[in-house]
């Protein structure tokens, strides 16, 4: 391993999430969290912004730009868009350009398909980076918060990002069994935007949505239910007007993806040998991601499984985290690895 002042040791841990994308350097920490975001001129196809800038266009554009996710649920909805995302933010991090190529590990959806492997590890070599590897991001999470993986004993982790909840039981450097669905944070505001539009006639924005998922969400029924105020669009009359909400309506109107979740972690303890039961027994199942900070989400599972659950602190960086450990350590993590499209160029 380079000294971190000297700047051979450029490796990049890198989470590429349907909501926010993060990259860690080796030696210099978290350098890049944006949204997974990208503004782009519909007439001349140009892109305008990208991350945070772009995040702030979404659902306020003029009729020219339009701000586009190019993941989607944990896959690539639109690949060239990804490519320019992925160029466009290592670039950010080369604040001086380094001597070697930098190696970079990058978190995937477990469920990523052969096609979207090789789009990635192409995306990655045109932005730059000299070997790209690919992890799992259950696994990367588990590296993340110092999970011992390569121990025989069984973890079970539960990773709730933007586009897809993954469970996965982690031993032995492998996963034993994973389950993942395509419905997470982003289906969360879907949940409450479309319970606003039947229920009250009022039409709100994503933003708007997550914003009132975070400030009043809940899976399970907390101490001293919130309210908050609601700006949106009444359907009716056409004109802009505001509603008090409270938490235990969001609640309801969570109740569908909170169950699609439930229902898959159920699935997965069926599927878990019983070595391995026993083990999560005594440890319990680790929740991270940034949906699982969703209030009583833990409760919640808690009381539908009869297991502990914990949710690790600082959920949304440890897949990032995880991804630099790896590159950083690869001769010990290789066998972490998902087996890639084909090898990059040595």
């Amino acid at each position: 391993m380079g000294m971190s002042f000297f700047p051979l040791s450029n490796d990049l841990g890198i989470d590429l999430g349907t909501a926010n994308t993060l990259i860690y350097v080796s030696g210099r920490g978290l350098l890049i969290d944006e949204p997974s975001v990208v503004a782009i001129d519909k007439v001349n196809k140009c892109v305008r912004a990208v991350g945070l800038e772009a995040k702030r266009m979404l659902g306020r554009t003029p009729n020219e730009i339009e701000a586009i996710r190019p993941m989607k649920d944990g896959v690539i909805a639109d690949f060239e868009l990804v490519e320019y995302m992925l160029n466009y933010l290592i670039k950010k991090v080369q604040k001086y350009r380094f001597y070697f190529r930098p190696r970079a590990v990058i978190g995937v959806p477990s469920g990523i398909t052969e096609v979207e492997k090789r789009a990635l590890t192409d995306a990655a070599q045109h932005a730059g980076v000299r070997e790209v590897y690919l992890v799992a991001e259950p696994m990367s999470a588990a590296i993340g918060m110092g999970i011992p993986v390569h121990e025989p004993s069984g973890n079970m982790i539960i990773d709730i990002g933007g586009g897809t909840a993954e469970i996965a039981v982690i031993a032995l450097n492998g996963t034993v069994c994973d389950v993942s669905v395509r419905v997470a944070g982003d289906e969360m505001n879907e949940a409450v935007i479309s319970y606003l539009k039947k229920t009250y006639n009022l039409l709100v924005g994503e933003s708007t949505a997550e914003q009132i998922k975070i400030q009043i969400g809940s899976a399970f029924p907390l101490p001293e239910e919130l309210e908050m105020e609601v700006k949106g669009r009444d359907l009716v009359a056409g004109i802009p007007k505001t509603l008090r909400i409270s938490s235990a309506e969001i609640r309801d109107a969570l109740s569908e993806p909170i169950g699609i979740i439930i229902e898959a972690v159920k699935q997965a303890l069926e599927r878990t040998p019983p070595e391995l039961s026993a083990d999560i027994l005594d440890k319990g199942i680790i929740m991270t991601g940034g949906s699982a900070q969703l209030r009583g989400f833990d409760e919640r599972i808690r009381q539908e499984t009869n297991l502990p659950v914990n949710v690790i602190d600082e959920p949304l960086t440890c897949v990032a985290r995880g991804a630099l450990k790896i590159i950083e350590n690869l001769d010990q993590y290789r066998p972490v690895l998902m087996a890639s499209g084909r090898r990059s160029n040595r």
